[in-house]
């Protein structure tokens, strides 16, 4: 039946920062980018990793989605990575505000969250 995500679709307020940010910050490989005139929207698909993809677009006067407090619907995106306390590093480095890192008391992994430029939560969570 359902073997694993696809993708995940992020609408964003700016295009060129949110691009900046998916690709020079977080690294995701770009797989195409497409402008679409009637709508006034770029649609840009990120590689993931494990073969998941995440669709950036932009739509002219999208509303702003609340974050928190924590409102129903989904929550946050997360990505597994080798290493939190260097990932944390190598994004700090690079200007990202991310929150302390903490350990899921029921397995026992590091994690921690940062957010995108339109403050969609993002979380890393030790593989």
């Amino acid at each position: 039946m359902l073997k694993r995500i696809h993708h995940v679709a992020v609408i964003c307020s700016d295009y060129a920062r949110s691009k900046h940010f998916y690709t020079e910050i977080l690294g995701f490989r770009v797989i195409a980018e497409n402008y679409r005139a009637p709508r006034d929207s770029y649609k840009l698909d990120l590689a993931l990793p494990d073969g998941g993809q995440i669709e950036l677009f932009s739509f002219p006067g999208a509303p702003a989605r609340p974050s928190r407090p924590e409102a129903q619907g989904l929550r946050h995106l997360a990505f597994v990575v080798d290493d939190v306390e260097a990932t944390v590093a190598l994004l700090t480095g690079k200007g990202v505000d991310v929150e302390a890192i903490r350990t899921d008391e029921y397995t026992g992994k590091q994690f921690t969250f940062f957010a995108d430029p339109d403050g969609l939560p993002l979380e890393l969570y030790q593989g």
